[in-house]
């Protein structure tokens, strides 16, 4: 199980950097058709938009399989081991949920309501854009259970313990 995180983290780190390194190309050459050329681009801001949507939710996904997202968990530190431990998993099954009907179902339903609809300087549909909604669900869900089960086999803290150092 542990090497399949370890996969998956790795894959979707790849994903990001590609996805930074494009969006600073398409970036550049926006910049460089607006002020050099004096001849704007027509298709950069929206492809530079549609990266940044892919690349933010992308994002966002590792940071959650990281245990790197924001957690106020001083009052959780102070419980007992096995009311923490509770709490945790608790608190990952409400991401789950939150992420399977808002991420994955309302997203899907965006999706594809907008397949239809034109992508303004691209030859693309908005509908794409919207289902990076769904597939960053998907991945807050596999590692929202992969965290459970982490949990409650002991094989990972409850709480992430990361103290802030001492200046």
């Amino acid at each position: 199980m542990e090497s399949s995180k370890k996969l998956l983290d790795r894959t979707l780190e790849v994903i990001c950097v590609v996805l930074f390194a494009a969006l600073v190309l398409v970036v550049v050459w926006q910049v460089f058709t607006r002020q050099v050329l004096d001849q704007p681009s027509s298709w950069s801001s929206t492809l530079a938009r549609y990266i940044f949507v892919w690349l933010g939710l992308g994002g966002a996904a590792l940071v959650f399989g990281e245990r790197g997202h924001i957690a106020v968990d001083f009052v959780v530190r102070k419980l007992p081991d096995s009311l923490e431990k509770a709490i945790a998993v608790l608190v990952q099954v409400i991401i789950a949920v939150f992420s399977a009907i808002i991420l994955v179902w309302g997203g899907y339903r965006v999706a594809l309501q907008s397949w239809e609809q034109a992508l303004s300087g691209l030859p693309l549909s908005v509908g794409p854009l919207y289902l990076a909604m769904p597939v960053a669900g998907v991945l807050i869900i596999i590692y929202a259970l992969y965290h459970s089960i982490e949990v409650l086999r002991r094989h990972e803290p409850p709480v992430a313990h990361d103290e802030p150092e001492a200046v």
